[in-house]
């Protein structure tokens, strides 16, 4: 093996990311030849350094070692959470079962990726990325509880809640004045 492919499969390893868009990859390669970088992607599907998710969309890691919330985050590519139901049945404030992962983003997209499918809903920018009620696990954005309450009192005001009893109503106010909505 060349110098050169050592140094770019060095800087996969090296980086703490898992999932990669095409762009991301010429980068971190310093590749600005589309021919040279696709090739040099093929190559290392081939090789079984790097998994293809779908089109444009690549890990270092098996798909089923992903967290599929990251999943969604990056294949969305944007800026963005989980929240709202997501939230809501993982802390047992809804018991119906939902078939989708819920994100918060700048736009509004139903999508799927690897069998996973994923709803985001569109939110004011300003809204968006205040941090308030936010949480960071392995640097992928979650809400809180109250945060993703007040999220979906943004979205419905009139969402049926099945354990309302288990929200504290004062911190999703607060949360409510320090972002705005």
């Amino acid at each position: 093996m060349n110098k050169t492919k050592d140094q770019k499969i060095k800087k996969l390893i090296q980086n703490s990311k898992e999932l990669y868009h095409t762009q991301d990859l010429a980068v971190l390669w310093g590749i600005d030849n589309h021919s040279t970088l696709y090739t040099t992607i093929k190559r290392y599907i081939k090789r079984g350094i790097l998994n293809k998710i779908h089109k444009g969309f690549y890990s270092t890691v098996p798909l089923d070692k992903i967290d599929s919330a990251c999943l969604g985050i990056v294949g969305l590519h944007r800026y963005s959470y989980m929240s709202t139901e997501s939230i809501f049945v993982k802390e047992g404030l809804i018991f119906q079962d939902i078939r989708y992962i819920t994100l918060v983003s700048d736009i509004s997209n139903r999508f799927e990726i690897a069998g996973y499918k994923f709803m985001a809903r569109q939110m004011k920018d300003d809204y968006l990325h205040n941090e308030t009620g936010i949480i960071i696990k392995k640097g992928i954005r979650f809400a809180s509880i109250e945060r993703a309450v007040a999220d979906m009192l943004y979205f419905n005001p009139n969402y049926h809640f099945d354990a309302k009893n288990n929200i504290n109503w004062k911190k999703v106010k607060e949360i409510q004045n320090k972002v705005g909505y």
